[in-house]
C-alpha cells in the first residue's frame, strides 16, 4: 500500500498555463450581443377592449374591412396561380357560426368539436381550375342565389393536403353580427 501511494506522489507536476493560452482566450468575443433594452411598445392607456357585442368575424380576412371586388379578384388570382383548388361554400346566418348548441353528446370525448364548421358546398371544389374568371363566375352565381347568406371561398393544396386559405367573399345585406373597425373596442374606458 505504501509503495502505492510513493508512485502516486512521484507524478510529476502541472506545468503552469503559459502566457498565450490567456491571451488567446482574452480576445474572444462573446458570439450573441446582449439586446438592447425594449421599450414598452403600448402604454397602458393605449390598449383597447375588445367589444364583443355584435363583433363577430370570420377567416382569414374578418378583422379588415370588408374585401371589395377587386381585393377578391386578387386573392382569387393568388389562388389559381398557386395551382390550389379554389371551392365556394355558403351557410345561412343562423348557421354560419361555430356553436354546439343543438348537439347530443356523450361524455368528454368530443373535445374540440364543434357543429356548423362546414358550410353547404357551392357545386363541386374547382379541381384544375386555371382560369380565376371561372371562379368569379361561380361567386356571382351564387351570390345571386343566395343572397341573404355568407359566401367563402376555401383553398386546397392538393400536394400538402390542406387547406391553405379561407376568407368571406359576401355577408348577407340584412347582417346584424359586424360592425367596422371603428366600433370593435370599448371607447371611452
Amino acid at each position: 500500500m505504501a509503495a502505492l501511494l510513493a508512485k502516486s506522489a512521484s507524478v510529476a507536476p502541472m506545468a503552469k498555463a503559459s502566457r498565450t493560452a490567456t491571451k488567446v482566450q482574452a480576445s474572444l468575443k462573446p458570439a450573441v450581443r446582449a439586446a438592447p433594452k425594449a421599450q414598452p411598445a403600448v402604454r397602458a392607456n393605449q390598449m383597447m377592449v375588445w367589444n364583443p357585442i355584435n363583433n363577430k368575424q370570420f377567416e382569414t380576412f374578418s378583422y379588415l374591412p370588408p374585401l371589395t371586388a377587386d381585393q377578391i379578384a386578387k386573392q382569387v388570382d393568388y389562388i389559381v396561380n398557386n395551382g390550389w383548388t379554389p371551392c365556394l361554400e355558403f351557410a345561412e346566418q343562423n348557421q354560419a357560426y361555430v356553436s354546439s348548441d343543438s348537439a347530443v353528446r356523450f361524455g368528454a370525448v368530443s373535445a374540440n368539436y364543434y357543429d356548423n364548421r362546414y358550410w353547404t358546398m357551392w357545386k363541386l371544389p374547382m379541381f384544375g381550375c386555371t382560369d380565376p374568371s371561372q371562379v368569379l363566375s361561380e361567386i356571382n352565381k351564387c351570390s345571386r342565389a343566395f343572397p341573404e347568406s355568407y359566401q367563402r371561398l376555401v383553398a386546397f393544396d392538393n400536394k400538402k393536403q390542406v387547406q391553405v386559405i379561407s376568407f368571406l367573399v359576401q355577408r348577407p345585406r340584412t347582417a346584424q353580427d359586424y360592425c367596422p373597425i371603428s366600433e370593435r373596442s370599448v371607447s371611452g374606458m
